[in-house]
């Protein structure tokens, strides 16, 4: 499941699940390009990490909601790698509240990141996308997106869209050979989650068939196959990585 030679952007893969997909495409030979808003020393870490490991990186900021310095990014990266073939829209963020609590700035604000932030990166990517011979564009949903989850109106608004983007943009890029699917994982070993109490967590693994957290490793992994050349008869479709929750 090679990808040498292929240029593959990130978005918001300083950390979590994002840098371990970062790090799993560059182990099978992709340029890599590591997007960030803020986190410049922790994008710095992870294209280290890659480049010492043999493989090639760089980091490259842009907020995903900025149309300009999403513009500015594409340009950096076709005179650093050339066009991308694999786009990977992971930039996210979580502001939870209780609907009847939530204000519209902090619906806005989660809209604006996970789902408009996908429509901008897809948008300013599409030809790349569609002209590269193995052109792959992979949304990173979640679990939340298909079930709801309490005090997560907006974020599960945001993911569930991620569907329909998704299924879309799959036919509209089919004509060209390329495309476009959706990884949704489950409550996954990050920062996020393991920082939560010990009790939440508990309940959380409760209510998972498998018993645990995904790790990282295991939605990255994923995320390779979809980019790869092994996948390139499927299109349209959301692969859950959630433990089983679904059943």
């Amino acid at each position: 499941m090679g990808l040498d030679n292929r240029t593959c952007l990130i978005t918001g893969s300083s950390r979590g699940i994002g840098r371990g997909i970062a790090e799993e495409l560059a182990s099978e030979g992709a340029q890599v390009v590591v997007n960030y808003r803020a986190s410049a020393g922790a994008a710095e870490d992870v294209v280290a990490e890659i480049t010492e490991a043999g493989g090639e990186a760089i980091a490259s900021q842009a907020d995903v909601t900025d149309e300009e310095e999403i513009d500015a990014m594409r340009e950096e990266i076709h005179d650093a790698f050339g066009p991308v073939d694999v786009l990977v829209n992971n930039a996210g963020i979580n502001v939870d509240t209780l609907f009847e609590e939530m204000t519209r700035a902090e619906w806005d604000r989660v809209i604006e990141v996970d789902l408009t932030g996908a429509f901008v990166c897809s948008k300013a990517f599409f030809d790349d996308i569609k002209a590269a011979e193995h052109g792959r564009l992979i949304n990173i949903s979640s679990v939340v997106g298909k079930q709801g989850n309490l005090g997560q109106a907006n974020y599960a608004a945001a993911k569930s869209g991620m569907f329909g983007l998704t299924r879309t943009l799959a036919l509209e890029l089919a004509k060209s050979g390329s495309t476009a699917n959706c990884v949704a994982p489950g409550f996954t070993a990050t920062q996020m989650v393991t920082g939560i109490p010990e009790r939440v967590q508990e309940r959380i693994r409760s209510g998972i068939p498998l018993g645990r957290f995904a790790t990282v490793e295991e939605v990255a992994a994923v995320v390779r196959f979809v980019a790869s050349d092994e996948a390139s008869y499927m299109t349209g479709e959301v692969l859950d990585v959630n433990g089983g929750m679904d059943l």
